[in-house]
Order: C-alpha cells, then sequence, then structure tokens
C-alpha cells in the first residue's frame, strides 16, 4: 500500500515539474507577425471595400 501511494507521488511530481518546463519554454518563445506588405489578403480587401 506504501509503495503504491510512493509511486503515485513520484509520477504526479514528474508530471508536474513537465507541465512547468513545457510552460516556461512556451512563454520564452518569440512570437513573430507577418509584415503587412507580405499580406496576400490586403490588396483583395482594398478591391472589395472600393468597390461598394
Amino acid at each position: 500500500m506504501h509503495t503504491v501511494m510512493v509511486v503515485s507521488i513520484i509520477i504526479v511530481i514528474i508530471v508536474l515539474l513537465l507541465a512547468v518546463i513545457t510552460t516556461s519554454k512556451a512563454y520564452s518563445y518569440k512570437h513573430t507577425v507577418d509584415p503587412i506588405d507580405n499580406n496576400p489578403y490586403i490588396s483583395q480587401e482594398e478591391d472589395e471595400t472600393n468597390k461598394s
């Protein structure tokens, strides 16, 4: 009974550590945004607004 509890606690600690490590790596990732010049939808939207 005690061994099951110890193994369960170890598994919970490992999962918690992996979640914290993954979250910290996700927050440190630098996201980039495409420049407006490279957006093919801008010219289509401008054409549609000019037609109406």
